[in-house]
């Protein structure tokens, strides 16, 4: 195994660990070698190891047993949503499921903010839809996107509507630049959201819930074409 560069190792063997967890190469349920010997393995010590294991352990890759040893958990059922980013980097086939939840989320989202958005939450949602026209390029214009879709979670009142929004946007950071086609011309992307952002603004739950729909539904054929 190559030796890891020393001014982000803690970082870079995490990576590597994760990588060889989801590619198989330490299989879910086996047990990893010992300390030692992955250590030397990685050309890192055993203190930068265990700092390693630790973020895994946290993340619900790994289990340390003391006496035992460090076995591969089963990240599917046991991981958290942080690992998202990392595994679409691994196989983009994970971005399918993802743009489920995002469909799904999406429009109960907008239905919320509809029914709960407060008048200043309103006033910047029409502050930030109308950055997304005037933005310039297609990665500012995604970005300007993205904010909206921050805005109208907060609009929910529902800090864990946030927090999933966030989830998925992080998800999405590995391939963005293959997900701009939706984003390459300002008038049509505000076009596109700016149904979502009046039937909010309106107070029309129903209506955000349909746009939001037909916005994301729309959004997703286009980026799934970008990727293919």
């Amino acid at each position: 195994m190559e030796a890891l560069p020393r001014d982000t190792v803690v970082d870079v063997l995490e990576e590597r660990l994760r990588e060889d967890i989801f590619a198989g190469r330490h299989p879910v349920g086996s047990y990893l070698p010992p300390e030692r010997r992955l250590a030397d393995g990685y050309g890192v010590n055993r203190t930068t190891l265990k700092h390693a294991f630790g973020r895994l352990v946290q993340a619900g890759l790994l289990e340390t047993r003391h006496g035992v040893g460090t076995r591969v958990r089963d990240f599917t059922r046991l991981g958290g949503a942080d690992l998202l980013p990392m595994l679409v980097r691994h196989s983009p086939d994970w971005i399918g499921e993802i743009f489920e939840v995002r469909r799904a989320i999406g429009q109960v989202i907008a239905g919320q903010a509809a029914a709960r958005a407060t008048a200043d939450q309103r006033a910047d949602l029409r502050a930030l839809l109308a950055g997304v026209r005037v933005a310039e390029g297609g990665a500012a214009v995604q970005l300007a996107d993205i904010e909206v879709h921050r805005a109208l979670a907060r609009a929910t009142g529902n800090r864990v509507y946030v927090l999933l929004t966030n989830t998925l946007f992080n998800a999405y950071l590995p391939v963005r630049a293959a997900l701009v086609a939706p984003f390459t011309d300002a008038g049509t992307a505000h076009a596109r959201l700016a149904p979502v952002v009046d039937a909010v603004v309106a107070g029309d739950e129903s209506r955000a819930r349909r746009a939001a729909e037909a916005y994301l539904t729309a959004t997703e054929r286009i980026m799934r074409e970008g990727l293919a």
